[in-house]
């Protein structure tokens, strides 16, 4: 099964619009298409003029996150139609920043989910587990209820990405051995499979934490890891350039 890599960079709550803007003008001018889809998902204000600067460019925009409803009495959200009229591809749901420090669950989750493919936006729904459910040798049990728990009731949907990112891992310099990804990676598709059937085959599992060019390669060596989504490491071009070349090889 022929799947394409996905190198997406999570810029969570950095650059102003115009850094933003020239960070993406940056990459852009230093990056030639490929195999390699590059998906770069700025804070909500730069979203308009990161996609003016990748526009007619290989690169895709996404999303940090979204609200469930598509428009409504909720101050401070941002709705589906919203992204997607501003030219997101993308949207990240349940990343796990979100889910620890303003306590999403599970069930809204799902429900972003749904809002996303409402609107023709493909969702990138973040699993994984903390340190203490780890030591307990709860890994496998979490990631596969997150995911059961997003998926509930959707029918097979081929453009879900999935990204394992174990939090004990995000933002330390040290990342998970890459068969620890693989095992995982390899537990959410036969999980996929127990509720998709064949479609998982087609779904892309990202890893993602503490993602740097030394260490890709061993990570998309692994068969049911189809890319990664990075933080610090797409915050300059020349790192973000660095795993797209990579990626490449």
């Amino acid at each position: 099964m022929s799947r394409r890599v996905l190198v997406a960079g999570n810029w969570k709550m950095h650059k102003t619009a115009a850094e933003a803007a020239a960070l993406a003008g940056e990459i852009r001018s230093g990056w030639s298409a490929g195999a390699v889809e590059a998906l770069l998902c700025p804070p909500f204000p730069a979203l308009a003029a990161v996609a003016a600067a990748i526009a007619g460019s290989e690169l895709v925009l996404g999303a940090q996150n979204v609200h469930w409803e598509d428009a409504g009495a909720y101050t401070g959200e941002v709705a589906a139609p919203m992204l997607r009229e501003v030219g997101c591809r993308y949207c990240i749901a349940g990343h796990s920043e979100r889910r620890r420090l303003f306590g999403e669950d599970d069930a809204q989750v799902a429900r972003k989910l749904a809002a996303l493919w409402r609107h023709g936006i493909s969702p990138v729904l973040c699993v994984g587990e903390d340190l203490e459910q780890r030591r307990g040798g709860r890994t496998r049990q979490v990631v596969g209820e997150q995911l059961t728990a997003a998926l509930a009731g959707v029918v097979p949907r081929e453009d879900l990405v999935v990204a394992y990112e174990p939090v004990w891992a995000i933002g330390t310099g040290e990342p998970a051995g890459e068969t620890d990804a693989q095992a995982v990676a390899a537990h959410l598709r036969e999980r996929l499979q127990s509720l998709w059937g064949a479609a998982a085959g087609e779904v892309r599992i990202l890893y993602g934490g503490s993602v740097v060019p030394d260490n890709l390669r061993r990570f998309l060596s692994q068969p049911d890891v189809d890319g990664v989504l990075v933080g610090g490491a797409s915050l300059r071009a020349d790192s973000f350039l660095a795993l797209l070349r990579e990626a490449s090889l």
